[in-house]
């Protein structure tokens, strides 16, 4: 966690130069079992399937609900994003080996995109600008390719940039896949283009994403958080849970006094 906080400044400049960030060794080992622990409950309620994708996770168990304010991350988002910031969405993703690509109700892949809205965010002379980031926690053996890895094209989010082919089995000029180990945390803006690939490994892809925006957006998990998630929530924590006043003007123009992240803030 040191060690982030002290490169925060450089890794900043990466971030907005590169499009993305892979942080080695995010979370501990015995975390990383937990989260894992706490995933195989949830898929244990879940019709049986070579794909999942669960949404709004945080309100499914309180040790993924405990990513919220991850303080090793947290003051990097904010110094990437601002302050006056929010959850925006929670979102599991674990895909099996499948190594016959046999389609899935619930998305065994995806194709070469932006996050965003549709129609998409504006743009400027072609570029959309940064409106949300998102953290991915590995808690799987990622650390070869091919194993369901989200791809990226570094550097597209601030050029026009369209891929030759949409599909993520045609392979890139530009394109990189994303390997990690259990424990290390994946970061990219929503404008970064981006893919799942198929796994056609024999290894499991288990990734967890926590997105943050502006408290001003609306989150994609909820209208207002559950009352289970805000029972005896910090300050901090009911802030990204979107809990900052009763008048919508705030959420705009807030009072120093509703935003505790400032405190964690660079500026």
């Amino acid at each position: 966690m040191t060690m982030i906080k002290s490169a925060i400044p450089e890794l900043t400049k990466q971030f907005n130069e590169e499009g993305y960030l892979l942080l080695k060794g995010v979370l501990p080992a015995d975390k990383v079992t937990r989260l894992n622990d706490a995933i195989d409950g949830i898929l244990a309620g879940e019709p049986e399937s070579l794909s999942y994708n669960v949404y709004n996770s945080i309100d499914r168990h309180e040790e993924i609900a405990s990513l919220i304010d991850e303080p090793s991350v947290l003051p990097l988002i904010i110094q990437l994003l601002g302050y006056n910031i929010q959850l925006h969405i929670s979102h599991l993703t674990v895909r099996k080996p499948n190594p016959e690509d046999v389609r899935t109700t619930t998305s065994s892949f995806i194709n070469w995109h932006q996050d965003g809205p549709h129609p998409q965010f504006p743009t400027i002379d072609g570029i959309t600008s940064t409106y949300y980031i998102k953290v991915c926690y590995i808690l799987s053996d990622m650390s070869e390719p091919n194993r369901g890895n989200t791809k990226i094209i570094p550097r597209s989010h601030n050029c026009v940039y369209q891929p030759d082919s949409q599909n993520v089995r045609d392979k890139l000029p530009e394109e990189i896949q994303i390997c990690g180990e259990p424990g290390d945390v994946f970061i990219f803006p929503q404008n970064l283009w981006h893919a799942g690939a198929p796994n056609h490994s024999d290894h499991t892809r288990r990734q967890l994403f926590l997105g943050y925006s502006p408290i001003w957006m609306r989150p994609i998990d909820y209208k207002t958080a559950s009352e289970r998630l805000l029972k005896d929530a910090s300050p901090i924590r009911k802030q990204l849970l979107g809990l900052i006043s009763d008048n919508p003007f705030n959420y705009y123009v807030p009072d120093d006094s509703m935003v505790p992240l400032k405190k964690l803030s660079l500026e």
